[in-house]
Parts: C-alpha cells; sequence; structure tokens
C-alpha cells in the first residue's frame, strides 16, 4: 500500500483573526488535477471562508494551482468546492452562521491515512484589534518562557 504524501497547509492568518468556537473535519469534492496539485502541496488557505447553500456546505476562493502535467482538463484554480459532511453538522453551521459576527474559515488542508484531502473547518467569530494584541502578547510571553526554561536565556 502506497504511504500517503505529509501534506499540512494551514490557514495561519484565519488563527490570528478569528477566535475558533467549533471544529468540524470535511471531505472535500476534487477534480483529478486538483488531488494531485494538493499532494504535490500547491494549495493555499488565504482569504477562503465557507457558506451553507442549498443544504450542502461549500468553500470559496480556495487555492489550487494547476497541475504542471495536465492538459486541456485542467481544472480552475479558485472555483468553488463542495465540502462533504453530515446532515445534522451542516444543520448546526447553517444555523449558528444565521447568527451576526459567525463564520466558517477553513483552517487546514490535509491528507489523511487514506490519501483522501480533507478540510478542518471552524465556527469562528472575528478578533477585534485589542484581542489580537493580546494574543501576540501572551503568545510572547510564553515563547520567553519556554526560552528561559530550555536555558537559551540571553
Amino acid at each position: 500500500m502506497k504511504k500517503a504524501p505529509n501534506i499540512n497547509i494551514k490557514n495561519k492568518r484565519a488563527q490570528h483573526d478569528y477566535l475558533v468556537l467549533d471544529t468540524y473535519t470535511a471531505g472535500i469534492v476534487l477534480t483529478g488535477t486538483e488531488i494531485k496539485s494538493i499532494r504535490d502541496g500547491k494549495a493555499g488557505l488565504v482569504d477562503t471562508f465557507c457558506f451553507v447553500l442549498n443544504g450542502e456546505v461549500w468553500v470559496k476562493n480556495m487555492y489550487v494551482a494547476e497541475y504542471v502535467n495536465g492538459t486541456y482538463n485542467n481544472h480552475q484554480v479558485r472555483r468553488d468546492r463542495k465540502l462533504l459532511l453530515n446532515r445534522k453538522e451542516i444543520r448546526h453551521l447553517d444555523m449558528e452562521t444565521r447568527t451576526p459576527g459567525l463564520t466558517i474559515v477553513p483552517m487546514r488542508l490535509f491528507i489523511d491515512e487514506n490519501g483522501r484531502a480533507k478540510v478542518e473547518i471552524s465556527l469562528c467569530r472575528g478578533k477585534k484589534e485589542y484581542d489580537k494584541r493580546a494574543t501576540l502578547k501572551d503568545k510572547e510571553g510564553q515563547r520567553e518562557i519556554d526560552r528561559i526554561r530550555k536555558g537559551h536565556a540571553y
């Protein structure tokens, strides 16, 4: 059996801009050339978001580079892609996103142990500017503590 590649594409900007309330793992509907590009690590989650339409969850603006060896059958780089969740999860996300201030954001794109592309999506609330500064301050403090514990104080 072929070993799945270690692909882990993160949305670092979303981790900075949003407060994560709930997380789901969803499958994603892809064409042949899209999965090949993702396995090559040529994808990005910058400026992506998800929405619920007619009982289906879609990811919008996700970047998947054209496959190098693709022919005229190559895919569009930024098209809407359908996510695969069960009905209960879709209903929950639909009800929650009707609340002002909540959105669904893709946090991570990865290949699971079976070789399938998965997207980790989160129900998020946007952070205020002071929340972002507090998060950075806490992160810097934790980094300093770790540095001291390891004996690398300067």
